[in-house]
């Protein structure tokens, strides 16, 4: 494995600036242009977790080849480059850094599948160096780095798409189809939940990082820590340094379809309670909680989370949406619809797909066609969860700009709007 610098160097700075002006002025990816229809789609991958599934989407497109993958642990790497053996003409290049990927001028994506905390920062990076950035959620680790993160795509001129796949699923899609043609009447209430059975992850021991990670560029924009043995690979998610806990975790599925069938932007007000009931150990976050959002007394939006108990004698949808007429509930695919007496009167129950929203993202590349959800879009859905954390950590409610999405009169809040610290080099 590569021993990387934790941060940008002015090498390493001057060689991504030239690429990105290769890149810019090269026939390839002209700024504001698709490549052609016909043309291949090279990408590297970073983070190889859940990027083995966007591995396997973008084998899927036609005439797309993952030409780098990159993880900071070496047996990650070795396992997410085997998925590929076999399945395309050429093995990819294997790097622990991902600026090695920016680097080369022939790559016209990233997909990043890192911890939240790179998501930003390394999208920054990838956009600044001319790629175009498909990107997990949420996309960024605080409403600071959310707004970022779109301004620079916009002064990039590049192609953004964030991993809400249900933007991109036919079922989704009708089904909010069907609400904007007022199939359950006037849209009051949305109420998204989710229930999970996670178990405690105990008080971990500072220890030496095990010898296949490099703990250095693992950390890479947040300020350094001592390795935790509790801490990789997932366990980050519920430790305020690095992650968002289950509203940042899994809050911008529910919110975005919740957001996306009401048709709402930003809220006036948000008010999010709950805690740590089920397990005496190193989380942070909180196991339960209810964020709830109001749209200036006109409907409002819920997202409920338990954790540690997946409530199994409720019969809960992914997301509810009730209208004065009857709700439509949606799945992980598709919805049903129920009258106001709870009779079912129609449902869809098309299979989930990721290859869709992948095939968009490189259709967009290619071709210039208009992407499902745009990265602007996109983390208005994330800045509900970040909205809800800020109220959480700070005085339960606050009130927002609903033309902006900033915080309006809730001074305790902007403790939260941004990373305390960065590392030097990695700012945001």
């Amino acid at each position: 494995m590569e021993n990387a610098s934790p941060s940008p160097s002015r090498r390493r700075f001057i060689g991504t600036a030239l690429a990105a002006g290769a890149v810019a002025g090269g026939p390839n990816l002209l700024l504001g242009q698709a490549k052609g229809a016909n043309s291949r789609l090279r990408v590297g991958v970073m983070g190889l977790g859940r990027g083995k599934a966007h591995i396997k989407a973008f084998l899927d497109v036609p005439n797309a080849e993952i030409a780098y993958v990159c993880d900071v642990d070496a047996n990650r790497l070795v396992s997410g480059a085997n998925t590929i053996e076999g399945k395309q003409e050429k093995m990819p290049q294997k790097v622990s850094d991902f600026r090695r990927i920016l680097d080369d001028p022939d790559v016209d994506a990233i997909s990043i599948a890192a911890p939240n905390f790179w998501h930003a920062p390394a999208a920054i990076l990838a956009l600044k160096a001319g790629k175009n950035v498909y990107v997990e959620k949420p996309g960024s680790y605080s409403a600071h780095e959310a707004m970022r993160l779109v301004e620079t795509a916009k002064e990039t001129n590049r192609q953004v798409v964030m991993g809400n796949q249900r933007r991109s699923y036919p079922g989704m899609k009708d089904g909010v189809q069907k609400l904007r043609e007022g199939v359950i009447g006037e849209l009051r209430y949305a109420r998204c939940f989710y229930n999970g059975a996670r178990v405690g992850i105990g008080k971990g021991k500072i220890a030496p990082p095990p010898a296949e990670l490099d703990w250095l560029m693992w950390q890479g924009p947040v300020p350094d820590a001592p390795y935790k043995d509790n801490l990789v690979p997932y366990n980050w998610h519920w430790h305020w340094l690095y992650g968002g806990g289950e509203l940042a975790n899994n809050g911008p599925h529910g919110l975005d379809i919740a957001r996306w069938a009401m048709g709402v932007d930003y809220p006036t007000r948000v008010t999010c309670s709950g805690g740590r009931y089920h397990f005496d150990d190193d989380q942070e976050t909180p196991d339960t909680i209810t964020a709830v959002y109001d749209y200036d007394g006109r409907m409002g939006i819920s997202w409920e989370a338990s954790s540690c108990h997946q409530r199994k004698p409720e019969a809960h949808a992914f997301v509810s949406i009730y209208g004065d007429g009857g709700k439509m509930d949606f799945g992980g695919s598709g919805w049903r619809i129920y009258d106001l007496a709870g009779k079912e009167l129609e449902k869809n129950t098309d299979p989930p797909s990721d290859v869709p929203h992948f095939a968009n993202f490189a259709d967009a590349i290619r071709e210039g066609t208009p992407v499902n959800q745009t990265i602007a879009d996109a983390q208005i859905s994330t800045m509900l969860c970040h909205l809800g954390n800020i109220a959480y950590r700070s005085t339960g409610a606050i009130n927002v700009d609903p033309a902006t999405g900033r915080l309006a009169d809730s001074p305790a809040g902007e403790k939260y709007w941004s990373r305390e610290a960065y590392r030097e080099g990695w700012e945001v």
